[in-house]
């Protein structure tokens, strides 16, 4: 009371005067206890200096070639991170010529373009907004949400603390990185690194300057201005942006005229799919594995890591360049070559009203017409809505818009999801992998012809029946356990097993009768695939050493103990199988297959390192000597058109094998840097070639391996070697030489063989 007495008492000039110095006191200390209030979180919720250093937000896993190539990501949002140094500087000219000209002179809060704001809402005429760089950037960390309009205004306040607090312990330049990692572009781009990889295929530090501008264009409205659905509108919104950066003298007339009349390139565009891209199946067998490694392993956080929230950095084996080459050959020979035959083979409806099927009854046609229907996603969606069976089966009946696969691309057409089950069972489907025998390192996974309508995946997931390229194994036996060289000569006559009582004796039969009766070289039979050769090693070293020899090797699938596995009867997946093959090229010991050398998380720190299994299989003489073997399959066997027709004119090794009914086709291929192997063969055993000239491994899947090998060895940056396996030095070069070694080895063969 005597305060306000004291000042009622003072003369009207001076009581004004007062008023105004304890209004405009009274307005600082408000100001002041606001802002305390807001940065002590008194008014909700403010980061912690420790949350500014490290903020939330979804960050995607990357999946990263030995090569540096991003191979695809998992993700909530698709958001990795780039340090400035990642950054063209054409994106840091024109955001800060489009969003915050003075953002070098302000400390997070630009008093210029808030007045000017101010004076826009006095005059109802806006000229412009007056967050800088640095509010957008602690908006985007630490989002509004809902909140009223009195919210709305505190939360502004909070963003202009925030933002001094981020001037205050960042650098302009990390800043202006955080900034492009925050913001989202549209077509599933969350942050600079994967918008630049889905508008242009580039890093970000790649982007020209009318790539940056459309980017940074797109800021204000990603949908709206994007150049994919509004390309006059995007062309619109960069050429805008181009002209700030003319305003502020980051470019001058000329090159402002020449860049605005350039049209807006989408070629490279792809929107991020898991389902598109290269190595797909790779990619889908990779979170897998990574999603059950996860579980063991905990974040800073003390909880197990999220795949698809942590940004960890899985770097792989995978080499890009092989991968497509890999995925270039399968599309090459499938697409062109073997699938259009396999289509004209059974085109005769008349002849063959169960195509692509053979020799099955109607009951099991239908069986497994009725099995397809219970795979499929629609009878599985139907299923949940609680159809019955007898519905769900009458609408595979009924005609409907549909998008198929052709090796010409997608196509638009009407069937019914019954036909459409039977269309896709025409289709050949294949598995194929390449490892680097010395380390163990897949360099190449190509799980099937295309992972958006054909997701099984063929090299880890499917087994099939092996064939012929079982044989090595039964040779390798021989080799270590009889001593026997690739000239050592044995009959070529019929071999019988006496079964358990109860069961007919077992003879295995020759595809033909090629040299019936006569001598042979191992080297020869094995090159010609000859089953009486097969059937006379297994009943010398027994089934259970050749499995025993194929467990060292890699081979963990089941085995049944029996003489007919001499023929190929197992049924193993590609993974096992290349594994096993690359054993002959890294001198006899086994490096098991891997995919990981190391898994980083988002701040680069090596969380796990990892590196093959080395198991000593068998002896560095017989790994040798089983590459001498298999040379002769590409020099004068089953393999030889890889010189005649593919001018393979190096040194390498290899194995075909062609199943019964030629259901399955198969081909190893060995080289000193690389080991490659093949499956073909449809999705069910009984659709298939009906002659073996269409159906063995040689024209089903050797020349996937082919086309593969040139391209790779046409790639100088590869530096994949054309040098020979080294012979060791108990290997004597007259071993290999037959026609020396007959006469040595005729006199031992008289006395155990009798003639």
């Amino acid at each position: 009371m005597k305060a306000l007495k004291k000042l009622m008492s003072l003369n009207p000039v001076d009581r004004f005067i007062r008023i105004l110095w304890i209004g405009f006191g009274g307005s600082v200390l408000f100001v002041f206890l606001l802002f305390f209030s807001i940065s002590v979180g008194i008014l909700g919720f403010m980061p912690s200096f420790e949350e500014l250093e490290n903020p939330k937000s979804n960050l995607a896993t990357e999946i990263i070639s030995s090569d540096q190539v991003l191979l695809g990501t998992y993700y909530i949002e698709n958001r990795s991170n780039v340090h400035y140094s990642e950054l063209s500087p054409y994106l840091s000219e024109a955001v800060i010529a489009t969003e915050d000209a003075r953002f070098y002179s302000h400390s997070g809060i630009d008093v210029r373009a808030l007045m000017r704001v101010f004076k826009g809402v006095i005059t109802m005429n806006s000229s412009g907004g007056g967050s800088t760089i640095s509010q957008q950037l602690a908006k985007n960390l630490f989002p509004r949400g809902e909140v009223s309009k009195m919210g709305v205004v505190i939360q502004k306040l909070k963003e202009w603390v925030i933002a001094t607090k981020l001037e205050y312990n960042y650098t302009k330049e990390e800043i202006l990185a955080m900034y492009f990692n925050t913001v989202t572009f549209g077509s599933n781009s969350f942050g600079i690194k994967t918008a630049a990889k889905t508008y242009f295929n580039k890093e970000p530090i790649d982007l020209n300057r009318e790539e940056a501008s459309m980017l940074v264009g797109m800021l204000k409205a990603p949908s709206y201005y994007n150049p994919v659905r509004n390309p006059e509108r995007a062309l619109n919104r960069r050429n805008t942006v181009l002209g700030q950066q003319l305003k502020y003298d980051f470019i001058d007339q000329n090159q402002y005229d020449s860049l605005a009349a350039l049209p807006i390139d989408m070629t490279h565009y792809q929107r991020i799919d898991h389902k598109d891209g290269l190595a797909t199946y790779f990619r889908e067998y990779l979170r897998q594995v990574l999603l059950e490694w996860c579980k063991t392993h905990e974040n800073a956080d003390g909880e197990p890591y999220n795949l698809y929230r942590d940004g960890l950095k899985v770097y792989t084996t995978i080499n890009s360049k092989m991968q497509r080459y890999a995925e270039e050959a399968v599309a090459e020979h499938m697409g062109k070559d073997l699938q259009p035959a396999f289509f004209k083979h059974w085109a005769n409806k008349k002849s063959y009203p169960d195509a692509p099927f053979y020799h099955i009854t109607p009951d099991e046609k239908q069986k497994i017409m009725d099995q397809a229907v219970r795979r499929s996603d629609r009878y599985y969606w139907m299923k949940q809505e609680g159809l019955s069976d007898e519905a769900i089966f009458k609408t595979f009946q009924q005609p409907a818009e549909m998008t198929v696969f052709t090796w010409k691309g997608e196509k638009d057409t009407i069937l019914t999801p019954m036909d459409s089950i039977l269309y896709y069972k025409y289709f050949l489907q294949t598995g194929m992998m390449s490892v680097e025998p010395s380390t163990g390192f897949v360099r190449a996974y190509v799980g099937g012809i295309n992972y958006r309508h054909f997701q099984y995946d063929h090299v880890t997931s499917g087994k099939r029946q092996v064939g012929s390229t079982f044989k090595p194994f039964v040779y390798t036996a021989a080799m270590q356990e009889m001593g026997y060289t690739p000239c050592f000569e044995v009959p070529n006559i019929p071999v019988t097993f006496e079964m358990p009582p109860g069961q007919p004796d077992y003879t295995p039969k020759n595809a033909d009768d090629k040299r019936e009766g006569e001598m042979v070289t191992l080297k020869w039979a094995l090159a010609n695939s000859i089953n009486y050769v097969s059937a006379f090693l297994i009943k010398r070293v027994k089934p259970a050493k050749v499995i025993e020899i194929a467990r060292k090797m890699g081979v963990t699938s089941d085995i049944e103990a029996v003489p007919a596995i001499c023929l190929g009867t197992p049924s193993l997946s590609v993974y096992e199988m290349v594994g096993a093959t690359a054993t002959y090229a890294n001198a006899g010991i086994y490096q098991k297959p891997i995919f990981i050398t190391r898994i980083e998380d988002k701040n680069g720190n090596v969380i796990e390192a990892f590196t093959s299994e080395a198991t000593d299989a068998i002896d560095e003489r017989t790994a040798y000597l089983m590459l001498a073997l298999m040379k002769g399959v590409v020099e004068s066997g089953t393999g030889v058109r890889l010189n005649y027709r593919y001018k393979l004119n190096i040194p390498m090794a290899g194995k075909t094998g062609t199943t019964d009914n030629n259901s399955d086709g198969w081909f190893m291929g060995l080289t000193p840097d690389l080991v490659s192997g093949v499956w073909v063969g449809a999705e069910d055993r009984s659709v298939h070639f009906r002659s073996t000239h269409l159906g063995q491994g040689a024209n089903m899947a050797l020349p996937i391996w082919a086309l593969y090998m040139q391209k790779v060895l046409a790639d100088k940056s590869l530096k994949i070697s054309h040098g020979d396996f080294v012979r060791p030095p108990s290997v004597l070069p007259e071993e290999l030489d037959c026609k020396k070694a007959q006469q040595v080895e005729q006199q031992n063969q008289t006395d155990e063989f009798g003639f």
